[in-house]
């Protein structure tokens, strides 16, 4: 184990003047008119940069020669010119790798074997709002070889009055897919570009969402090391889990022409969702077996944080010289959530969503017949049982032994814990009458043996309460009515007495996160207060109560996902409700594959509301797509004759112009991919959302002259003071009115 004074830091130089040089001079062999070589192969990830601040951003790169597997020095220059006639001094300062004389125009960095040969080098003492030029040379034999020319940009001074133009982009899978989004937005001028998430994906050709190709694809070395999945259909696949695992997929997403390209234009923010350690994830812990066994992996969890850290150019709150530590137990390990100021009008606020967040509230291996709320909670809740609830009764009451046996004798056989999910000293252990009654008459039901049942008398006695299977969960293990299609009016009622009962089972950023979350949004002076959210706010409901499906049990109204912030509306209320004190709260979102704006609003409380523009994904498969994935390979779903009315109807039972199941969300688009450039100024917050069709990632768009075919730009904006939104209209601009559902 490495010693932490020994990890991967980020070497810290400050520029002073700017020089000239006249010539190049033998000991400075990397700098000016010398004869160098262009030579991506020593640099195949290129380079990249990120975190501006008015006098700083951090510089990255990672160099590799296959002679030499030992740490290998570097040379780093920063000019004011792309012709670099116009250098910067660089003096290294205290928690660097190494140091180099004072007032050079280059500095030595080392490139650390242990540490996959990445550098990352801060830069302080820059000017605000201006465009630097920056270059890695490396020397070998008698040979000198340049990376290729990064440009990047630090941010205005606080006290600037200037407008502020940036992208920001999610959910960018590289299994079969190619990024012609990026080429796009290679195209754009920005300021910098944030990255909300899903930077890579863990698995390696996942046929529930991913797409493999022949030249799109990810192979482990460690196979042995990686987690071995298997499909549905009985297809392996595996899911990253050592370090080389992960090193490997950022090296191998990083590889891509367009990917770079924007990394050398742009400075980049970014922050992490679930994939870049592993899907629907809290914490330490996965979900790929839904609870048939423990997935907490803490090693894992490091492996893909040292990962994240080697290869991403962040500057992190904990000060110069932090340095990443595996011996530091998650989530300590490393902090992520920081904050930006661009000028006077933006505060970029970015957190944290997946490394101190709660299990979901369903448990993926709940027992679908288990009481969750009882009478005496439906009272407290609602003051009385709705008609909806089940009949529940105690399995180990007296008269119901033969139940008991029955249900106890099956539970290998079909697979269930016997225990139904209750602790040994959880108290009574109620089951829903009715989920029981239907188990026990699916048992055998062509033997002549007969099974003991529940009458219709006997289910009329008993008290009223919601089990697990209320809630949408059918199977013993599995995401649906855990994660995904959960009963929308029995969870917000379920939901109630957890989240009043414990509090840490509704939280989603941690105490500390939160706390400084507020705190930095309620004390900004910035005209925008921008969240760098990293799932949607804004409600995902669909209502089917009045369609055509043919099975009864889905004329409900369900969250299409309760791994968001769907799956915490007690959180999420609280935190809105104190956001929208603020005001000019603006949430910019990714992760569910889709375009979104809305005013997301506290339950109960319409005004209490902030704005949220979503952006879909840069490659991954669309909302549309993976439901239709989904509902393919789901046991009951795919069993549904017009399941697939859902997702043909996705957009239009979301926005919901008919049900007014989600008020505050007023445009959606689950069909494209794309990205999203803000414009903010005094006065306005504009956001465009670029629709590029999803076959466009099918077959790379990357030649000089390659156009997209089919792109749509949707504009949308709020204006300062307001919290509502607007959307332009052919050149008009029309208000989203929540009670009516409609733009006025």
């Amino acid at each position: 184990m490495m010693r932490r004074r020994d990890f991967l830091r980020t070497t810290l130089v400050t520029a002073g003047a700017v020089v000239v040089p006249a010539a190049c001079t033998d000991d400075e062999p990397t700098i000016g008119a010398c004869d160098v070589h262009d030579a991506d192969g020593f640099f195949p990830q290129s380079v990249a940069s990120g975190d501006p601040k008015p006098d700083s951003v951090v510089l990255w790169t990672r160099v590799v020669d296959g002679k030499q597997q030992a740490d290998l020095s570097l040379a780093l220059a920063v000019a004011l010119d792309p012709e670099f006639t116009q250098l910067l001094e660089l003096t290294p300062v205290s928690g660097g790798l190494l140091t180099a004389g004072s007032g050079s125009t280059r500095v030595l960095v080392t490139a650390r074997a242990a540490f996959d040969h990445c550098v990352k080098v801060k830069v302080t003492g820059l000017t605000p709002g201006t465009t630097y030029y920056y270059r890695f040379y490396y020397t070998t034999g008698d040979a000198c070889y340049r990376s290729r020319m990064g440009r990047t940009r630090t941010a205005p001074a606080p006290d600037e009055d200037v407008p502020v133009r940036f992208a920001f982009v999610s959910c960018q899978d590289y299994i079969g897919r190619y990024y012609n989004a990026y080429a796009a937005l290679a195209k754009e001028e920005l300021d910098f570009v944030v990255h909300l998430g899903d930077y890579i994906y863990e698995t390696t050709g996942d046929p529930s969402f991913q797409s493999a190709s022949s030249e799109r694809t990810v192979t482990f070395s460690d196979a042995d090391g990686a987690l071995a999945l298997t499909s549905a259909d009985g297809e392996p696949y595996h899911a990253a889990r050592t370090l080389s695992n992960y090193r490997e997929l950022y090296r191998t997403y990083r590889s891509d022409p367009k990917l770079q390209a924007v990394h050398e234009r742009f400075p980049m923010i970014a922050t992490w969702d679930d994939h870049e350690f592993s899907n629907d994830c809290h914490g330490a812990t996965a979900t790929y077996f839904d609870g048939r066994q423990v997935e907490t992996d803490e090693e894992r969890r490091k492996a893909a944080n040292q990962a994240w850290f080697e290869y991403m150019p962040v500057d992190y709150p904990e000060g110069d010289d932090f340095a990443y530590d595996r011996e530091v137990k998650h989530p300590d390990d490393i902090k992520i959530y920081r904050d930006f100021t661009f000028g006077k009008h933006v505060h970029l606020v970015m957190t944290d969503l997946r490394s101190y967040r709660a299990d979901h509230l369903i448990p993926e291996d709940a027992f679908p017949g288990k009481i969750v709320v009882d009478k005496d909670k439906l009272n407290a809740v609602l003051g009385g049982p709705p008609v909806s609830a089940s009949p529940c009764f105690d399995i180990d009451g007296q008269g119901y032994e033969d139940v008991k046996k029955a249900l106890e004798d099956a539970a290998s056989t079909l697979g269930f814990d016997p225990s139904f999910g209750y602790a040994p000293n959880e108290g009574a252990r109620l089951l829903s009458g009715t989920f029981v009654k239907a188990l026990l008459e699916s048992i055998s039901p062509g033997s002549t043996e007969q099974m003991p049942t529940l009458s219709e008398t006997a289910l009329g006695g008993m008290d009223p309460g919601f089990s697990y299977a209320d809630l949408g969960k059918t199977a013993f293990y599995g995401a649906m009515g855990s994660r995904y299609l959960v009963v929308k009016d029995v969870f917000d009622v379920a939901s109630t007495p957890v989240a009043q009962d414990d509090p840490a089972r509704a939280a989603v950023m941690g105490e500390a996160q939160e706390a400084w979350f507020l705190t930095t949004m309620q004390e900004s002076k910035s005209t925008w207060k921008v969240w760098g959210n990293e799932y949607c706010l804004s409600q995902l409901a669909i209502d089917l109560t009045t369609t055509a499906l043919v099975d009864e049990r889905f004329k409900q109204r369900f969250y299409m996902s309760c791994d968001g912030w769907d799956g915490f509306r007690h959180g999420r209320n609280e935190l809105l409700e104190q956001l929208a004190e603020v005001g000019n709260v603006v949430a910019i979102t990714g992760d569910i594959h889709a375009f979104l704006a809305g005013t997301p609003a506290a339950d109960g409380d319409p005004s209490k509301k902030i704005v949220e523009f979503v952006g879909s994904s840069i490659s991954s498969s669309t909302f549309h797509s993976g439901l239709v994935r989904q509902i393919a390979l789901d046991p009951l779903l795919s069993t549904v004759p017009d399941a697939s009315f859902v997702a043909e109807s996705l957009e239009a039972l979301l926005v919901g112009h008919d049900t007014k199941i989600n008020p505050h969300l007023a445009f959606a688009d689950a069909r494209h991919n794309g990205f999203c450039i803000a414009e903010a100024n005094a006065t306005e917050f504009v956001v465009s959302m670029y629709l590029i069709p999803e076959n466009v990632a099918d077959m790379p768009l990357y030649g000089e002259g390659d156009t997209i075919e089919g792109m749509v730009i949707e504009r949308f904006k709020t204006v300062a003071g307001e919290s509502e939104l607007y959307k332009d209209d052919g050149g008009t601009w029309k208000k989203w009115d929540p009670e009516a559902v409609s733009w006025a």
